[in-house]
Parts: C-alpha cells; sequence; structure tokens
C-alpha cells in the first residue's frame, strides 16, 4: 500500500517542477521591458503680477476653456495711467524745446554766413540742438515703457488652454512676483519617469511605451520624449558595478492618445518597449 503513495508523490512533485521550469522558460522568453512608476505633467504656465496693485477684474473661473489673447484678470492701472499722462507732458515739452532749439540753430547759421557770429557761438546752438533732440528722444521712450507697464496691468492667456487655479480673488492686493493665474495649456502631456542607469543606454528618443493610469480603461501609447543626459542622485565616493544601479536619469513619456481631461500629478505605469541590448558597431 505505501509503494503506489509513493509514485503518487513523485509524480507530483515531477509534475511541479515541470511546472516550475515552464514558467521560467516563458519568463526568460517574455521580452525585457521596463516597468517604471511616475507622474503625468502638463505645460503649466504662470502669470505673475507685475506690481503690487489691487485687482479690480477676473474675467474667468477655474476649468474654463481660454483662447490666445483672451483677458484674465485686470489689476488697478490708476498710477499706471498717470505715469502714461505724466511722460507724454514731457514729451510735449521736449518737443518744443527741440522746436525752439532748432530755430535758435537756423539764426546761428545765418549770422554765421553773414560773419555777425562767431564760430563757437554756432556750435553751441548745434550743441543745444543736439541735446534737445536727445532728450526727446529719452522722453519717448519713457512714454513707451509707461504704456507698455499699463498693458501688463491686464493679464491676457498667452496659449490656448484650461484655467487651473486662480490664487487671488477681485478685490485682493497680490504682491509683485506672486502667481494671479495657472494655465494648462493645450497638448499631449506626458509622464515624468526615473530610468535605472543600467538601462540608460537602450532608451533613446523616440523608444516607443505603453501607459496604464487607474481609471482610464485600455493602453496610452506613448513614446520617450527626452532622457537627461546627467543623472539624478551621484555618490560621494568611488563609483562601482553595485553603486552604478543606484543612479537614475530623469526621463519623458509623451502620451499620443491621451484623453483631454487628464490631469497633472496623476500616477502611471509605464512599460517602455527598450531592445534588450545595444549591439556593439564592427569596424
Amino acid at each position: 500500500m505505501r509503494q503506489p503513495r509513493r509514485s503518487s508523490v513523485a509524480s507530483n512533485v515531477i509534475g511541479c517542477l515541470s511546472a516550475l521550469a515552464a514558467l521560467m522558460a516563458a519568463c526568460t522568453d517574455a521580452p525585457d521591458d521596463l516597468l517604471l512608476v511616475g507622474t503625468v505633467e502638463r505645460t503649466l504656465i504662470e502669470l505673475t503680477a507685475p506690481a503690487p496693485e489691487p485687482i479690480v477684474g477676473v474675467f474667468v473661473s477655474r476649468g474654463q476653456r481660454v483662447a490666445r489673447g483672451d483677458p484674465l484678470v485686470q489689476l488697478d492701472s490708476t498710477f499706471a495711467l498717470a505715469e502714461v499722462a505724466r511722460t507724454e507732458a514731457n514729451v510735449a515739452a521736449a518737443r518744443t524745446a527741440l522746436f525752439v532749439s532748432q530755430q535758435e540753430l537756423e539764426r546761428a547759421q545765418e549770422l554765421h554766413r553773414r560773419t555777425v557770429t562767431s564760430q563757437q557761438m554756432l556750435e553751441r546752438a548745434e550743441l543745444s540742438a543736439d541735446e534737445a533732440s536727445a532728450r526727446l528722444r529719452e522722453a519717448e521712450a519713457l512714454v513707451t515703457a509707461a504704456r507698455k507697464r499699463t498693458e501688463d496691468l491686464r493679464l491676457v492667456s498667452p496659449v490656448d488652454g484650461v484655467v487651473d487655479q486662480l490664487p487671488f480673488d477681485e478685490g485682493e492686493r497680490a504682491p509683485a512676483g506672486s502667481v494671479l493665474v495657472v494655465l494648462m495649456a493645450d497638448g499631449k502631456p506626458w509622464v515624468r519617469v526615473w530610468l535605472p542607469e543600467t538601462s540608460y543606454i537602450r532608451v533613446l528618443p523616440g523608444t516607443p511605451a505603453e501607459v496604464h493610469i487607474d481609471g482610464i480603461d485600455g493602453v496610452i501609447h506613448g513614446e520617450v520624449l527626452d532622457v537627461a543626459r546627467e543623472s539624478e542622485f551621484t555618490p560621494h565616493y568611488a563609483l562601482t558595478e553595485r553603486d552604478r544601479s543606484h543612479l537614475v536619469y530623469e526621463a519623458r513619456v509623451e502620451l499620443e492618445d491621451a484623453p483631454s481631461i487628464l490631469r497633472p500629478g496623476i500616477a502611471a505605469d509605464v512599460q517602455i518597449l527598450a531592445p534588450r541590448s545595444v549591439m556593439r558597431s564592427t569596424p
């Protein structure tokens, strides 16, 4: 009765070993793809306050689509318009001074032709006219700068996209340089991943990839957009073969058929379909 039991146990062991061998063979024949985890990114454009002025108008809301040139936020332009008026008055005064100096120059030239005045007086009149012309150009430049500062108080969209953030409300005074609007520009999103040093040489821009994101059915196809040339982590000691495995390189995988509602910050599983190895060229 014990002999058949031993045969049954042996056959079970052999069956398990065969299944394990088949599994190992299947793993060996599987493509050597890179499985990485990253986050979805999009081009975010931050529009900042050019001056510490109160917000007098907010023309958009979060999630609203905007086109290039659409108005977004208006800051108080009272002082800016006053500066424009002051500089325009300086231009008018400079033009008058130039007109007077040119008349003085013409009079000095006529007197010099009649040998009534000296060469020194003529040169003085010429220098006065040149100085008046330079002051007019300076005044006109200040007007251009003042008008530009006034225009900058009205923030417009530089791209087509979606309003992602509005940190300030109408009536608030935003400090100079603070972010007033964050736009999520239209365009293909990408996934930021970290490539191990051991696979760095196998991944080039254009390498195909497949991306899986929770909540989205199916596979999103993409390709490697670029790979950083420098590693993100460099040990302070001499590199060995074991230490080199800790180096990583930042890479971006562009998504070809991602849905338009895909927002940045979502985790993604990226499978880079890289070759097993790189063949060395023969001379």
